[in-house]
């Protein structure tokens, strides 16, 4: 059976709609059965115009004076994420920041686990549950398990050869931490983490 084919959405479009998902999360923790798209917009911190545009890639959905049914949004959105069922995840480079991503457990709650890690230094991390292997095993990890996820929490000066490694092994997700534009083929997405950036930017707008 052929498979449909895939939405085209731009990529501020997926990230809105994963906003969406947690405020629909919510309100279905705390019972509530539909939501217009004024309060759905406003717990988003969107406009009202831009969130009904966003969900439009569902086709015509809502009820008028009714608003969106939260459960079958949140299901729409889910679908569409991937993450009906947990992702496998690896992550590469088990320093400290690496440490605290491994002993993070809300991943799993949001449909992702960290499976494996991998360290040039395999040894540092024996305190973790998730087995700590060493890189030369990588490729035939992320094989064997299939893989198409990867954190990255390794050091600048050895970020791009990492990431090398990870794409030459099939990973076409890349989350990465290292401050520094990482070169990859058209097929991979990478998307950056970068907390001194994010702190410049609190600082420019706490200026008195």
């Amino acid at each position: 059976m052929k498979r449909p084919p895939r939405l085209e959405i731009p990529r501020k479009a997926i990230y809105r709609l994963s906003i969406y998902l947690r405020c629909l999360l919510r309100l279905k923790a705390n019972r509530l059965p539909t939501v217009s798209s004024e309060a759905l917009a406003r717990a988003a911190g969107v406009k009202s115009t831009q969130l009904r545009k966003d969900l439009t890639y569902f086709g015509q959905f809502g009820t008028r004076g009714l608003g969106y049914d939260v459960e079958q949004l949140a299901q729409l959105i889910t679908d569409l994420l991937g993450t009906n069922s947990l992702q496998p995840v690896i992550l590469v480079g088990v320093g400290n920041l690496g440490t605290a991503l491994l002993s993070y457990r809300g991943f799993e709650q949001e449909g992702f686990e960290i499976i494996a890690s991998f360290d040039i230094e395999p040894r540092r991390g024996r305190h973790s549950t998730k087995p700590l292997l060493p890189m030369d095993q990588l490729a035939a990890f992320v094989h064997e398990r299939g893989v198409k996820m990867a954190i990255l929490t390794v050091p600048v000066t050895a970020a791009q050869e990492v990431t090398n490694q990870l794409v030459a092994a099939g990973i076409t997700g890349i989350l990465n931490f290292a401050p520094i534009v990482l070169q990859v083929p058209e097929d991979v997405i990478v998307n950056n983490v970068n907390l001194a950036i994010e702190l410049e930017n609190l600082s420019y707008f706490i200026q008195g």
